[in-house]
């Protein structure tokens, strides 16, 4: 519990403000002893050749895992900074089992909470109609600029980062807070064009969780529990928005349409405090730079620095924002594969939050249900889910891995992951037509 504190927004804030003499690091404390390799500038010439400054990034794994005891050099005489041992609990990989079920848990929660907000919104839509004189049309704008936001914050916030010196909290804690706060201007304002403007802004920041908490997965889960965690984490941020209308359902029905954004705070606010107080950082990057930095600090040698660092001083600023920002797009624009995928993608969200808008029209207009018995109506994602991701992790755990044997664990093609979303995109245009001839 020390090392979850001492990592997290909190524990960086006490060891800022107490100047390092609380939450030390192994290298801060009296008795640390500093290895070996790290005492003495000099280093063998096979080393430097074996590490080049032309291989370095492309040995940017090996350098955290394989070479865990054994520092390299490279050929201007920096001397890398890696982990101490294959045994390393700094290592995300060697955390304990507790420390990243808790972690996950907190990814998980928060996830969540982003995705509930964008349909809590539209059980509000019915009043927003009658008080501001708009169109059900107009006031389903809501939760498409929500979508919005949060489709277009990725792109901004997730090559952000991976930047060394950003890393993940940084990033998640920050955005996070401005969504929190944001929740209770939403709940107050009283004029359509602000509830737009805040739907949008909710939505952008509370987007890190939508592509980089998969990333922060894959930190400190193993090729092998990583899909498990994916499908578990996938399945419950989809079951969010399914639970919006049910959740804000019944109160907006006895309260007003704002008791949806003031749910969304009372969720959001105890999330944000625990990310706060318990998330540690999960980068190997920044963990490993700050390492470095301390021990320049402890030895006063300028030529200990992290791998990133190396990278990035490589690296002039135009480069570095290219490669965050700029090179996703290409990569997506320019490979067949990954932009179909994109397009399938948004296709798919488009389809599941097109029953935000028509479930009212069939449920409450045909069937005369309200607004709490429209919820119960979105239980049938649940079962949904369940089902599927109950047959994706046997599919991961009975057929995955014959078909995927024949390969080199480390070079698997990604098309052989993806066998269970070819059969199962067969059913998106069956459920369409089933629930089409059903309101027929």
């Amino acid at each position: 519990m020390y090392d979850i504190v001492r990592d997290s927004p909190l524990g960086q804030c006490i060891r800022i403000l107490t100047c390092g003499r609380i939450f030390k690091y192994p290298e801060e404390t009296a008795d640390f002893t500093l290895p070996l390799l790290y005492q003495s500038p000099v280093g063998s010439k096979a080393t430097a050749d074996r590490f080049t400054g032309n291989d370095l990034e492309a040995s940017h794994g090996d350098a955290r895992s394989d070479s865990a005891n054994s520092p390299l050099r490279t050929q201007d005489g920096i001397t890398i900074v890696t982990w101490y041992s294959p045994d390393d609990p700094e290592n995300p990989y060697n955390w304990t089992p507790g420390k990243k079920l808790w972690v996950g848990i907190l990814l998980f929660i928060y996830t969540f909470a982003v995705y509930i907000g964008s349909s809590l919104y539209t059980a509000s839509e019915p009043d927003i109609v009658k008080i501001y004189h708009v169109s059900n049309i107009a006031a389903s704008i809501g939760l498409t600029l929500y979508v919005l936001g949060y489709g277009i914050g990725p792109m901004l916030f997730s090559p952000l980062s991976e930047i060394p010196v950003i890393g993940r909290n940084s990033i998640y804690i920050i955005t996070f807070v401005i969504f929190t706060v944001l929740c209770v201007p939403m709940a107050l304002v009283d004029n359509f064009a602000g509830i737009l403007v805040l739907r949008f802004l909710l939505g952008f920041f509370g987007s890190p969780c939508l592509a980089t908490a998969g990333a922060s997965y894959g930190d400190f889960y193993g090729p092998t529990q990583l899909p498990y965690v994916i499908a578990m984490w996938g399945g419950g941020a989809t079951l969010g928005p399914a639970l919006g209308p049910l959740v804000g359902g019944f109160a907006v029905q006895e309260m007003t349409w704002r008791w949806s954004s003031w749910e969304l705070l009372w969720l959001s606010a105890p999330i944000m405090i625990l990310m706060f107080c318990t998330m540690p950082e999960t980068s190997s990057d920044k963990i490993l730079l700050r390492r470095a930095q301390r021990l320049r600090l402890l030895t006063g040698r300028e030529d200990l620095k992290s791998e990133s660092e190396t990278r990035q001083e490589k690296m002039n600023p135009r480069e570095m924002a290219f490669f965050a920002l700029i090179k996703p797009w290409q990569i997506n624009a320019l490979d067949p594969a990954v932009l179909f995928s994109t397009f399938y993608t948004g296709l798919t969200y488009g389809i599941y939050y097109s029953f935000f808008e028509c479930f009212p029209m069939v449920y409450n207009d045909m069937y005369g249900f309200n607004l709490g018995q429209l919820g119960l109506a979105f239980l049938s994602v649940l079962v949904g889910l369940f089902v599927a991701v109950v047959l994706l992790c046997a599919y991961l755990n009975f057929i995955a891995p014959k078909r995927l044997g024949r390969f080199d664990p480390a070079g698997v093609p990604p098309e052989e992951r993806i066998w269970p979303g070819l059969f199962a995109t067969f059913l998106i245009p069956l459920g369409l037509y089933l629930f089409a001839r059903v309101i027929y």
